[in-house]
């Protein structure tokens, strides 16, 4: 139990910062500030639960009040996901029409669990259900969590038919949190009302009602509510987690063709520093270790190397270079280890001023169109150029 609490608590948190930035990038982004708002309440509801859970006194808020405290933001973040649905289906004015009523309902829940807080004695236990008051503060918000994960779980499988796969998973590894939930309601609201009815009998009854209450809250706890809200804490952040995982795909190749093109972009760059195409960065040391930083440096390499195979291609040509790799498209014409040969002959030529045809020819153009293709055969000419050690003539 305390390893799904704190699995509970540290995972609001961490969702909650990962929502705050993303809406820092969209602040007019609704349905975005709905989600942001239910994670936002998950995670301030958890120190007042566990002040509660307790018995503690929490900023200056008896424990019974705290009880309170998390169970209104609990019911909020219930409207929150309401509202994420609405705004993202309905028209705006519609939608805010559908959140005013759900706020009503909201407004009675909270009315209600006011009551029932303001009628309990000072000095009774937050889960002493043998109270009449406890009970009723209990059984209101199991009903009313209850009924507004399941209308979340009937809207999210819906949607989930219909997006796409991304976030189709997203959506259905959310809808399973929410049943959980559900399921875990379904389960508290019996095992309440058992130990509120034995709570007046004799002692013998009074023992079956109480471990039957623990029994059935135990379990729905551990197997079912917990669970849930980690199952929709996970579900709601997957379609950007998924994305961001791609991008470090790709941002991890690019780093390794950067990294690689070096020596060929060494030798090119000493011969031809006019092509460098310069550009300082306003902060270099945040550019050097960003996603942007890394993919802007990997495509200046290309294209520096590219225009400097550009400059050198009619001494290669001279030398037999160019003329076989057009011929053959790419490399098929020369391999890479000759091809390095005939670049460093051919880079030797142009310190020397040697004349040459003014004529580019094609140098290590791929067979296939897309710029992946082009980088692996400028990967396979600095290779060669490494091996040969031509990083630069004499």
């Amino acid at each position: 139990m305390s390893l799904l609490l704190t699995l509970y608590g540290a995972g609001s948190l961490l969702v909650l910062a990962w929502m705050a930035h993303r809406l820092v990038r969209a602040p007019r982004d609704v349905p975005l500030w709905s989600v942001t708002g239910l994670i936002a309440c998950w995670a301030a509801a958890y120190p007042f639960g566990l002040a509660a859970d307790r018995n503690e006194v929490f900023l200056e808020l008896a424990p019974m009040t705290s009880r309170l405290v998390q169970h209104v933001l609990v019911l909020a973040a219930v409207n929150c996901m309401v509202s994420f649905y609405l705004f993202s289906t309905l028209e705006p004015h519609r939608a805010r029409n559908r959140a005013a009523w759900y706020g009503l309902a909201l407004l009675a829940g909270v009315a209600a669990l006011t009551a029932a807080t303001a009628a309990t004695p000072d000095g009774v236990r937050t889960r002493d259900h043998t109270v009449t008051s406890v009970a009723a503060f209990y059984v209101t918000a199991d009903l009313y969590l209850a009924a507004g994960f399941a209308l979340g779980w009937l809207w999210t499988r819906r949607y989930a038919r219909i997006a796409e796969p991304r976030l189709a998973r997203g959506l259905r590894i959310t809808s399973f949190g929410m049943a959980a939930i559900v399921v875990a309601d379904a389960l508290f609201v019996p095992a309440v009302l058992m130990r509120w009815a034995g709570g007046g009998r004799a002692d013998e009854s009074l023992d079956t009602a109480g471990a039957a209450e623990t029994t059935l809250g135990w379990f729905g706890a551990v197997f079912f509510l917990l669970p849930g809200i980690v199952l929709i804490l996970v579900g709601v952040t997957y379609p950007a987690a998924v994305m961001r995982l791609a991008a470090l795909r790709v941002w991890w190749r690019h780093l390794r063709a950067y990294r690689r093109l070096e020596p060929l972009w060494t030798a090119l760059h000493r011969h031809f520093p006019e092509d460098a195409l310069h550009r300082v960065p306003a902060r270099p040391w945040r550019d050097a270790l960003s996603l942007r930083g890394v993919h802007r440096r990997y495509y200046r390499r290309v294209i520096e190397c590219r225009d400097g195979l550009v400059r050198v291609s009619p001494y290669l040509a001279a030398l037999g270079g160019g003329a076989d790799t057009a011929a053959g498209g790419g490399l098929s014409g020369a391999s890479p280890g000759e091809l390095a040969l005939r670049l460093r002959e051919a880079l030797r030529a142009h310190a020397e001023g040697r004349p040459v045809a003014t004529a580019a020819v094609p140098v290590v153009v791929p067979d296939e169109g897309d710029l992946d293709a082009d980088v692996r055969q400028l990967v396979s000419l600095s290779r060669a150029l490494r091996s040969v050690r031509t990083a630069e003539p004499e």
